[in-house]
């Protein structure tokens, strides 16, 4: 499976001591390959009370280990939509003002707008590649495509739900200098209900013995399958 909200990095210099970090190395290729966790890209820490605070503008913390490297791929999405218990956070903030309730889509606005100004003011495009990898819809009941017990891809349908996260971020990439790439896969996985843990995974299938109406994780996907073809298309843009 392949969690949301990744940054994956390919550079041929000393990685960056992170404790979120991971990193492959093809020693023959003089080359690494890093993941660094942070799904929404601005920084998250503890406040008074052990409460988890959203930074909307501070992002220097995990950007410190993206500076250097030849191939820089984001992923945040579905994050931005968590509420109730599944949300990262307890409160936002922007500089010194705490926010307990904020449309999402407004917070993941401020948020990519963070992002979008550290990558115009600290990347030379002749230096650094930057992609941003967009996000599979739901496949639920509201677009008509539940995907729980799916074993075949959808063959057609007449509406493609778009993602809030994928329209905010398409408004935050055009008011970029930098060159920032968009790898759309949204389109591609619409069609892919069947590439959900779903009825693979024991905690969905639990869940649905006992009635609780959860549809699958369209957050998740099984290997081999889609994230795969997103790696083929990744591997012919570096």
């Amino acid at each position: 499976m392949r969690p949301a909200g990744l940054t994956w990095k390919l550079k041929t210099l000393t990685l960056c001591k992170a404790y979120s970090s991971m990193a492959f190395h093809a020693m023959d290729f003089e080359t690494s390959i890093e993941f660094f966790w942070a799904p929404l890209l601005v920084e998250l820490k503890k406040g008074a009370g052990n409460k988890r605070i959203l930074h909307l503008d501070l992002i220097e913390e995990n950007a410190r280990c993206w500076k250097g490297v030849d191939v820089l791929v984001f992923d945040s999405a579905h994050w931005w939509t968590h509420s109730g218990q599944t949300r990262s956070w307890d409160y936002y903030m922007e500089g010194n003002s705490i926010i307990t309730n904020m449309n999402p889509m407004v917070a993941c606005q401020k948020g990519l707008s963070t992002w979008a100004r550290w990558v115009d003011l600290n990347l030379d495009p002749r230096r650094t590649r930057v992609i941003f990898r967009s996000m599979s819809p739901r496949h639920n009941r509201l677009n008509g495509r539940k995907c729980y017990k799916q074993r075949k891809p959808l063959q057609f349908f007449s509406h493609i739900h778009v993602p809030e996260p994928l329209v905010v971020l398409k408004g935050v990439l055009k008011r970029m200098r930098f060159p920032v790439y968009l790898q759309d896969i949204t389109t591609m996985t619409a069609f892919r209900r069947d590439g959900h843990p779903s009825v693979y995974s024991k905690a969905m299938s639990e869940e649905r013995q006992k009635g609780t109406g959860l549809s699958s994780d369209c957050s998740h996907w099984c290997l081999p399958g889609v994230p795969d073809i997103w790696n083929e298309m990744l591997s012919t843009l570096i």
